[in-house]
């Protein structure tokens, strides 16, 4: 991702925009590049083996305890948003460990949403609405939003489309989430904050917007 300076407003553009699809890719390939480590693409690929998540069983074990020991279980409504709190998390087909992993996510804050839950997982759809159960230590309650749709997203310095350009977005944009009215949302991209009209981001709705 790069932020630069253009006309007085800053323009937010990615490598690569958001295309659910094209944004899965094996183990192989998830290195990256290592001088641009700020947003990985794609965003999941597909876990056709799982030798590689071996090892975060019993590391997912001792975080669990440890999350028990800390506070209760969260009683949040549902559906809710959160966001993923690593930059490796495994999606599984069943909620528990010893299910198949059906994905493993790359990219860190990544905004997902919670449609149920059973013990210490939680059943997560993501933005192309593929679904499946992630343990609640690798979640977030960190709210994070994703610039949705096939053009750019402008920002603007007021919840008024009529109000001064900030900075413009590509799809695939992850932003912090800030507070809401009238249909709009306060956003941060790097050192960019403005305000975006809620239909222009996923991972947040009329129901869901931050107290």
């Amino acid at each position: 991702m790069r932020v630069s300076m253009t006309s007085g407003s800053f323009l937010v553009t990615m490598t690569t925009g958001f295309l659910g699809r094209a944004m899965r890719f094996f183990t192989a390939l998830t290195t990256g590049n290592k001088r641009a480590p700020v947003v990985r693409f794609p965003t999941r690929y597909r876990a056709n083996r799982q030798r590689g998540a071996l090892f975060l069983l019993p590391c997912l074990a001792l975080c669990a305890a440890f999350a028990h020991s800390l506070a209760a279980d969260d009683p949040a409504a549902l559906p809710r948003f959160v966001s993923l709190k690593a930059d490796e998390v495994y999606m599984r087909v069943g909620p528990g460990k010893d299910y198949p992993v059906k994905w493993v996510y790359v990219r860190k804050d990544m905004p997902i949403q919670i449609t149920d839950e059973k013990d210490v997982w939680r059943l997560v759809r993501d933005i192309d609405g593929e679904e499946g159960w992630i343990h609640r230590v690798m979640l977030s309650g960190t709210r994070t939003v994703i610039v949705a749709g096939a053009t750019m997203a402008t920002a603007h310095d007021r919840p008024d489309a009529a109000s001064a350009p900030v900075f413009r977005a590509e799809p695939g944009v992850i932003a912090k989430l800030g507070p809401c009215e009238g249909g709009w949302c306060q956003v941060t991209v790097a050192d960019a904050k403005g305000w975006m009209a809620m239909g222009t981001l996923w991972g947040v709705d009329p129901q869901t917007v931050p107290e």
